[in-house]
């Protein structure tokens, strides 16, 4: 009734007809005035020229998006939502960054028509769309930030509606997803509010606005009359936001779901405008992230192939962590892995994750399931020394999987056992010696500097900058070190220490029918401390903020001779070994330049960050592109049918 009844105040009939826009004069409470629905209407050309116009500027905006892509570590791949983003202002300078995954959603038909024309003109990517913030047209676990931006909450008469923004939004963000909110300073709005003003919109336009509080003291209401010095009233309009304060934020966004809500302060307004600011005169920075689990959907409408993912126990302690526990970096880590896989639109993935029940969950998926995705390079129960009873307990249930079986693991913990090999192929590895449990003195067969190694192990375990020995002294310290650590009742390699480049080059796929070799990658350790050893052990991998943080994988720049003999004996290595599907191999140069094998690593870390991971961008290979390239040499070599989408569209939106 009462949209009605301001419908029939607010217009009258003009000439031949139309419509004549007329003020309601003086009014007592504008409370009463306001419609419940007021922003279906009042988002048109007159905003931008009354509100919009306090931040419609490319400078303000140039720095708001500096602000939040810094504060959310935002990188170009990631899927974005600006909701609720008006004509865009934002969604397109994301996109100018190249941003390519920008979606904006917003109810205003207007602002959005406005948006996709100025995408258009500027041949940016960005999906606008119309719909209502408390039903987004999204799947659940699609975005990796959402921004709620220029003060566009709390718009509803309701908290409760409000609320339900806040779910929605946490149910399209991905597991770690981001909220980002740039909201008016209810508190501070609440006590200074400007109860009537008005300002010069153009030349022949001009707004007066008067201002009160809602009887609750909970919403700001306001007034707009629009004249024009010639044509008269334009508009009487009447709207209401609710002010909300820093902690009820924080408390909403609890409720939603949300943790790691972070408050950044408080900004006052940059604009150029110096009149009336309204509600963006002081406005709250404020985030969170979306703390879930991946949401398990019914299997997607022409899936083709089922994959169960098998991972490491995140309830379990990890050995091999600085904190012997999955922490934040480990589920990021696996959610970024999960939403990889999430592209690949030919695939049904369940993960497993649980070792205490994994026996019994194998045995239920047999017969369901066309191919276990083994990355579970922790180990049994995450003991690394159990690494290789993962796919013998999948061959002894006749689960097909990917990766190296037992046989090639084994061989592989062992580092010397794979520098006996090497040499049988007569490919070339550092000089070396084993120190054995009962050696007590140490007879060098060649000179310092050397570096002391686990004889068995991986992901650099026991490899750390004491680990090169330059004199006696050193030497005696770092093997008491890895003997304290390791026990006593296992050997120790000790290899030269080579001087030259340290390089890594993958493999995926199956040689000699099918593979692709990915780019050599080499460390640079041109930011390292010149008092540390270049190695990239222990601390490089696994503590960012130490020295070895710095270290950066690039592209290996090398002879074409030295290439070559590289890609080839790795090649005989992954035959040699018996590797299957993708494998990592480790060389460094000596002094003169020639290559040295120094490992070999079938089944290689698989995250995002990897070293893999690195090789495959450097070839122009995504993440879920490699990921499913794995998958496709499994199934090529399982001889599993499957139509496959390629990768090259696993992609498209």
């Amino acid at each position: 009734m009462r949209e009605g009844s301001v419908e029939r105040a607010l217009f009258s009939s003009g000439k031949n007809g139309a419509k004549k826009a007329k003020s309601l004069g003086p009014v007592v409470d504008l409370e009463e005035h306001v419609p419940p629905d007021w922003w279906k209407k009042i988002f048109n050309s007159l905003y931008l020229k009354t509100d919009g116009d306090v931040v419609e500027d490319q400078n303000i905006t140039r720095r708001e998006v500096d602000y939040l892509t810094g504060v959310l570590h935002l990188s170009p791949g990631d899927r974005i939502l600006d909701l609720c983003c008006g004509q865009g202002r934002h969604s397109l300078e994301l996109a100018r960054r190249g941003f390519t995954r920008v979606k904006g959603l917003d109810r205003s038909h207007y602002l959005i028509q406005k948006a996709r024309n100025q995408a258009r003109r500027e041949g940016l990517g960005v999906q606008f769309k119309e719909g209502d913030a408390r039903r987004l047209p999204y799947p659940t676990d699609s975005f990796d930030a959402v921004l709620i931006l220029g003060n566009s909450f709390g718009y509803f008469e309701s908290t409760q509606d409000d609320l339900k923004v806040l779910t929605e939004v946490f149910r399209v963000l991905k597991p770690g997803g981001k909220i980002f909110i740039d909201v008016a300073d209810g508190e501070y709005l609440r006590e200074n509010f400007q109860p009537h003003s008005w300002e010069w919109i153009s030349k022949k336009q001009f707004v007066l606005r008067e201002r009160s509080l809602s009887k609750d003291r909970q919403r700001l209401i306001s007034r707009e009359i629009i004249a024009h010095i010639e044509n008269g009233v334009i508009a009487d309009q009447f709207y209401a936001e609710r002010l909300y304060s820093a902690a009820e934020l924080v408390s909403l966004l609890e409720k939603s779901g949300f943790g790691g809500i972070t408050v950044h302060g408080e900004r006052a307004s940059s604009s150029q405008r110096n009149q009336d600011l309204g509600m963006m005169e002081k406005r709250i920075l404020l985030s969170g992230k979306a703390q879930k689990e991946w949401t398990y959907l019914k299997r997607k409408k022409g899936a083709t192939l089922k994959v169960a993912v098998l991972l490491g126990d995140p309830t379990q302690p990890d050995p091999l962590k600085p904190q012997t526990v999955f922490d934040e970096d480990d589920i990021y880590t696996v959610n970024q892995l999960k939403a990889a896989l999430g592209e690949l639109k030919s695939y049904q993935f369940t993960y497993l994750e649980k070792h205490s029940t994994l026996v019994h969950d194998l045995l239920r998926l047999r017969g369901k399931v066309d191919l276990v995705f083994n990355l579970c390079d922790e180990g049994f129960n995450n003991d690394a020394r159990q690494e290789l009873h993962v796919p013998a307990l999948l061959d002894i249930l006749g689960l097909p999987y990917t990766g190296s079986g037992p046989q090639c693991l084994a061989y592989c913990y062992d580092k010397s056992l794979v520098r006996g090999i090497a040499k049988e192929l007569n490919i070339p590895v550092p000089r070396a010696f084993l120190i054995n449990p009962e050696d007590f003195t140490f007879n060098l067969p060649f000179d310092f500097p050397v570096l002391l190694k686990p004889n068995f192990g991986d992901s650099s375990f026991g490899i750390t900058q004491k680990s090169v020995a330059i004199n006696l002294d050193d030497f005696v310290e770092a093997v008491s070190e890895i003997r304290n650590r390791f026990g006593y009742d296992k050997p120790i390699l000790v290899e030269e220490f080579l001087p030259g480049k340290d390089l890594s080059l993958g493999i995926i796929g199956n040689p000699p029918e099918s593979y692709r070799v990915l780019p050599i990658t080499e460390e640079d350790y041109s930011a390292l401390p010149p008092e540390l050893p270049p190695i990239c052990g222990y601390e490089a991998k696994w503590l960012p903020d130490s020295p070895y943080g710095r270290v950066k994988s690039l592209p290996g720049n090398l002879p074409e001779r030295t290439e070559k003999i590289i890609v080839e004996n790795s090649r005989k290595l992954f035959e040699r070994l018996e590797c299957r599907d993708y494998a990592r191999f480790d060389w460094r140069l000596d002094g003169e330049g020639q290559p040295r094998l120094l490992e070999v690593n079938p089944n290689p870390g698989w995250c995002w960050d990897g070293h893999l991971a690195k090789m495959a961008h450097f070839a122009g290979i995504s993440y879920h592109q490699m990921l499913e390239a794995i998958l496709k040499a499994a199934a090529c070599r399982l001889n599993i049918v499957a139509e496959l989408v390629p990768a090259s569209h696993a992609n498209a939106d």
